[in-house]
């Protein structure tokens, strides 16, 4: 299947999106070719969208609807590092697209907290995790989260591109992101709602893409 046919059917099955769609296709492609030239993705968010964080560095770190299998060059080598152990890894490593999550670091995240400050937690970690070329995806439904934004900041000074998911009126991150996807709903669950849908067929164009 066509990268693209994944966000047609997203327009399909949620045409409230298709507003959005120019921005969803723009992500798209900041993403792969980040992901061509060898980069990754840093993503963070608070509360559900924390969850949410982690939800896409699930899909895109292994097989999502595709298998992935490793190449026959690769399968080679764990053979050679090791016959026994390479053979099972052989059959059950799968490809991922480099992807963190800044919201599972705890001994970090408390020991910035506690020596320096809150808010810059997410920055601190785009700081030392980002180069140029990497991507950050901010989530935050009413797009004015300090810390999603001080490390926004961070990821440009660094030469990263940057995304945020949003809703409301897109808040700060819609100004200072270079594509803002601002999923049209107020409340903060009916963002989340369509939040989800949209960072799947991210997810399913980029694994059609790479795999």
């Amino acid at each position: 299947m066509e990268p693209m046919k994944y966000l047609e059917e997203l327009m399909e099955r949620y045409p409230v999106l298709e507003r959005v769609k120019p921005q969803i296709r723009e992500a798209y492609e900041i993403l792969a070719a980040c992901y061509e030239s060898g980069g990754k993705l840093l993503i963070a968010g608070n509360g559900g969208s924390c969850a949410d964080a982690e939800h896409i560095v699930g899909e895109l770190m292994k097989g999502f609807v595709k298998r992935r299998a490793v190449s026959a060059d690769f399968a080679k080598r764990l053979m050679e590092a090791d016959p026994e152990r390479g053979k099972e890894l052989a059959e059950k490593l799968q490809g991922g697209l480099p992807a963190i999550a800044l919201t599972g670091h705890p001994g970090l995240s408390t020991a910035y907290l506690n020596d320096v400050d809150g808010e810059m937690i997410y920055a601190q970690q785009t700081y030392g995790y980002g180069r140029k070329g990497d991507v950050f995806l901010g989530i935050s439904t009413s797009g004015n989260s300090k810390n999603i934004m001080y490390a926004l900041t961070a990821a440009k000074a660094i030469g990263m591109k940057t995304i945020g998911l949003t809703g409301k009126d897109g808040g700060l991150l819609k100004r200072a992101a270079d594509v803002a996807i601002v999923v049209p709903e107020t409340e903060t669950f009916k963002i989340q709602e369509l939040h989800l849908p949209v960072y799947h067929a991210l997810c399913l164009m980029l694994e059609e893409r790479f795999f």
